[in-house]
């Protein structure tokens, strides 16, 4: 759809003083909900008492990464800010600033640099699955955030006292765990932010003392002496907001590594694919993307109009809060043939649309907001399905595999429990 001077229309709206209350009763389908009743893939509502205008579909999508139209700075929610995102990072930036910073990121995402993520990641799975043979069970989605996290900051060349793991494993789950809580837990993820920001703080204060020195393709590196557009270092509690989020998104995989272990064991027939098929590398690539595509991550994203602007003779308002519906544009029938239906299949001779598949974000890397973790997200997911697949054996009891599409985010009610973990011969 154009810009094109088209009749003025006047935008659908949710009736209602405020809608924040069904959004958090709705989670996941809130939008998706709405798009269906009202029979559009473009609303007006009210949340947290403003005006917000929510829409979804690969059109919108594409709309949405205008960055000549949308802007992220003062866009996320401050307990997202506090908990989730922190301040001053990479996702709040817009314009030149945004693609300076990104490209600090990108410059980490080299093959020699994936490459290497993959062997730590696998050299990580092989030590879990020597302790995993010595108790009767585990909690998946738990083991794997430990992994993970272990991953993560010998990727990036974090060091981290041996006894200090488990506590950081902790923290930098509680951060993605709680943006949408509540009490407790919300402070909790509050609380883990502040914790973890002073500790990298003072690690990349050390790096820049000579104190700790990392490797010089690693994160910690890069972000320790990264030179804003004035020619600055950023400040200590810029940098460790942005080493964290390295660090923060990779343990954050392994709600992705749980859903993966549900639906092998759901969808037995696309486990014996994984198996035995005679494309093993390409068929884990299409399995892990209808995984990305299928299961809860992210509900939204957020934005705000930059000035205004009409589009499709819709009028958008310079300041107003915009949502992208990812999971409903994600299990969009316009775009996706059966989308309620688990097929890897349909990623067979996929070139891949910027705006199709969003489970990160969409449209460019380096210009624009797509999520520059979704390489290191895909690499990581391909490297832990192999070993749940070809390179362990388990036994999947009794348990509430279920999961909520209100909870965000969504992670299966029993956490994936395996029993009798051994090594394949």
């Amino acid at each position: 759809m154009s810009n094109s001077k088209t009749i003025p229309r006047t935008i659908p709206r949710e009736e209602g003083l405020d809608h924040t209350l069904s959004l958090m009763r709705e989670g996941y389908m809130y939008i998706p909900n709405r798009r269906r009743s009202l029979n559009t893939d473009l609303f007006e509502t009210r949340l947290l008492g403003k005006k917000a205008i929510c829409m979804g579909g690969k059109e919108a999508a594409e709309l949405f990464y205008d960055t000549e139209k949308f802007k992220r700075e003062n866009a996320a929610p401050n307990r997202m800010v506090q908990t989730l995102l922190g301040k001053n990072g990479v996702q709040g930036l817009d314009g030149e600033e945004h693609r300076h910073r990104k490209e600090m990121f990108m410059s980490i995402m080299s093959r020699e640099m994936l490459d290497e993520l993959i062997a730590i990641t696998r050299d990580q799975w092989k030590a879990a699955l020597v302790k995993w043979e010595q108790v009767d069970k585990i909690v998946l989605y738990e083991e794997v955030q430990e992994i993970l996290c272990r991953t993560a900051c010998q990727w990036a060349g974090v060091p981290v006292p041996e006894k200090e793991v488990k506590t950081l494993t902790k923290h930098l789950s509680a951060m993605f765990e709680s943006p949408a809580a509540v009490g407790p837990a919300h402070w909790s993820g509050r609380y883990a932010r502040n914790q973890v920001e002073m500790w990298v703080g003072k690690v990349i204060q050390e790096v820049r003392e000579g104190k700790v020195n990392p490797p010089e393709n690693t994160a910690l590196h890069k972000f320790a002496w990264h030179q804003d557009l004035a020619g600055n270092l950023l400040d200590s509690e810029t940098a460790a907001v942005e080493v964290i989020n390295i660090l923060r998104p990779i343990v954050a995989i392994s709600i992705y590594i749980a859903f993966t272990a549900l639906a092998l064991h759901h969808y037995e027939e696309e486990r014996k694919k994984l198996e035995s098929g005679e494309d093993k590398e390409k068929d884990a690539e299409m399995f892990v993307h209808e995984v990305r595509r299928f299961y809860p991550f992210f509900p939204f994203a957020a934005a705000l109009v930059k000035q205004d602007f009409t589009w499709n003779g819709y009028t958008f308002e310079e300041g107003t809060l915009t949502l992208l519906d990812l999971y409903g544009t994600n299990h969009d029938p316009s775009h996706w043939d059966n989308p309620e239906l688990f097929n890897p299949e349909r990623f067979a001779g996929w070139k891949g649309s910027p705006f199709g598949l969003i489970p990160q974000g969409g449209g460019d890397y380096f210009g624009g907001h797509r999520c520059a973790g979704e390489w290191v997200t895909i690499e990581v997911m391909k490297a832990s399905l192999d070993f749940l697949v070809n390179r362990m054996n388990y036994e999947v009891p009794d348990q509430d595999l279920s999961y909520s599409l209100v909870s965000i985010p969504s992670i299966p009610h029993s956490k994936v429990v395996f029993e009798k973990v051994r090594r394949k011969p």
